[in-house]
């Protein structure tokens, strides 16, 4: 990154990505959020979703500045030959953070929209105490609606740091509640508090049976989940 001077500009998520296959596949599909108002960059987004024929419904914020709120930007290096990929996040004044149901009429999307799925993930749940409250009351909406939740749980241990205790209560009741869970041995067991296998991705074809028992204590702690993955 540091001796670069060219960069491709692309607009992603873990939520939008999940969401693309299912508007590939011809199924209407909306992405709640949040953007700066006038912000080009937040024109960029709706035009990339746009693009993948996916529908959006967001608060506009005001930037207040200068020094206000912003979009946020990873710098991906993909790395070459020996020198692995490198993700640099630069989040200060991310307006993501601020997510609050309260900008969305969610008995009009879940009832009168029809709303089959919801698909979150860890990363926004974990990114503020605002989305952590966003993601746990759009959950519940959901299962008052009956209304199908995928949860990935999408450990990062940045965002966990000092919040350990909040997060782990925020993310079992929504795992509590979810139909679908998402994850590998880590976020199980960082997440959830689910007994698995030593994380690291390090001699897996001796660790199968770990993770098998991990998934069959995860469906005894979530009986709800009928999908894990």
């Amino acid at each position: 990154v540091y001796c670069s001077n060219t960069f491709i500009l692309q607009a992603t998520s873990a939520e939008s990505n999940v969401a693309s296959v299912s508007s590939y596949l011809g199924l209407p599909v909306k992405v709640l959020t949040t953007f700066v108002k006038d912000s080009p960059i937040a024109r960029f987004i709706q035009d990339d979703l746009a693009g993948r024929h996916i529908d959006y419904e967001a608060k506009e914020v005001d930037q207040g500045g200068p020094w206000g709120y912003r979009h946020q930007f990873n710098i991906a290096d993909s790395g070459y030959g020996t020198r692995g990929p490198r993700v640099h996040n630069d989040r200060a004044g991310e307006i993501g953070r601020t997510l609050n149901v309260n900008d969305f009429d969610l008995d009009r999307i879940f009832d009168e929209e029809g709303v089959q799925i919801v698909h979150m993930s860890g990363l926004i749940g974990a990114l503020s105490p605002e989305t952590g409250t966003f993601c746990l009351e759009l959950a519940r909406a959901a299962k008052k609606h009956g209304t199908r939740i995928s949860f990935d749980l999408n450990h990062r241990a940045s965002f966990w740091k000092g919040r350990e205790a909040e997060l782990h209560d925020i993310f079992t009741e929504i795992a509590g509640i979810s139909d679908i869970l998402v994850g590998n041995e880590e976020d199980f067991q960082l997440c959830l508090g689910i007994e698995g296998p030593e994380a690291g991705g390090e001699d897996l074809a001796n660790k199968i049976d770990s993770f098998k028992g991990m998934i069959n204590n995860a469906k005894k702690a979530f009986p709800n989940a009928a999908v894990f993955a």
